[in-house]
């Protein structure tokens, strides 16, 4: 391996450490941002869905880690990467991305920008990574038990978010186009908790059919939202359940559906406790100042 390869694979993995030693679980990527790894099934006569249960590495960010030894032995096995990628969505940060591409022929900050002014809401101070293109990342962390999906400009042109089963890039990485960096000022600051009303828009309701939601107004606006819970399934419910809680704090009938809610959740499979946290989540979010 070349000189300048060797420092660079080095310095990459000093800066995944870095991350590892912060709580954000890290992965080792090319120089074309993808996972360093290849699948150890890549030559599997079939399709074969692994994430990671056979226990060989090589499963994108499935593979990410916050245990040093685990991201040394991950980095070892790919000596040729120049960058890393931190998973989102995983504890303890539960992080969340928002990406703002330059790219794209809408200025993605003015459209945030809007947004902020539209919901009502501020990002807080907070980390802000610099891509070579000219583009921001800005790093915001989730509570437990919601999930943020990926999407890519559906929240507005040119804003993809980087949710459960997503990954950054992180600063310091190399790639074809430069460098990650961190902004100026905000290298210190620890990922700040996504606004409430940020939140809310993030984790739109997922419908399997027009009909699948709750009524929009009415009498039957809380049988509605505990119906829209108890038609979950699995990889929807923690969502459904958050989102039908915000609606019904926002609406003032949160706590007298609490109990509904709950039952609902637990009948789609989640526990008790599990959906308590979510409503609890919900609560604390919609009645924050």
């Amino acid at each position: 391996m070349a000189t300048y390869d060797r420092r660079t694979a080095t310095l990459a993995l000093a800066h995944a450490l870095s991350a590892a030693e912060r709580g954000l679980p890290v992965i080792p990527l090319s120089r074309t941002k993808l996972p360093a790894l290849r699948s150890p099934h890549r030559d599997a006569p079939e399709p074969f869905l692994c994430r990671g249960e056979c226990g060989r590495p090589g499963h994108g960010v499935h593979d990410a880690t916050a245990d040093p030894a685990a991201v040394r032995a991950l980095f070892a096995a790919a000596p040729w990467a120049t960058g890393y990628g931190i998973a989102c969505g995983r504890s303890p940060h539960h992080l969340i991305g928002i990406d703002l591409d330059t790219k794209s022929d809408t200025d993605a900050t003015a459209s945030l920008r809007h947004l902020a002014l539209r919901h009502l809401f501020t990002i807080p101070e907070t980390v802000v990574v610099l891509t070579p293109s000219g583009g921001r990342h800005i790093w915001l962390t989730g509570p437990p038990g919601v999930t943020v999906p990926n999407s890519a400009s559906r929240l507005a042109p040119g804003i993809d978010i980087r949710g459960a089963g997503g990954y950054l890039v992180g600063p310091g990485s190399l790639t074809d186009h430069g460098i990650y960096r961190t902004a100026p000022g905000t290298g210190h600051l620890a990922p700040a908790p996504c606004p409430s009303a940020l939140l809310r828009l993030l984790v739109p309701p997922a419908r399997s059919h027009p009909r699948a939601g709750p009524s929009a107004d009415g009498p039957g606006r809380g049988h509605g939202l505990v119906q829209f819970v108890r038609a979950a399934h699995e990889g929807q419910r923690n969502t459904r359940l958050f989102w039908a809680a915000c609606r019904a704090y926002e609406d003032g009938i949160g706590d007298s559906l609490a109990d509904a809610l709950a039952e609902a959740a637990v009948h789609t499979g989640l526990t008790d406790r599990e959906a308590r946290a979510t409503l609890a989540s919900a609560a604390r979010l919609t009645t924050a100042s």
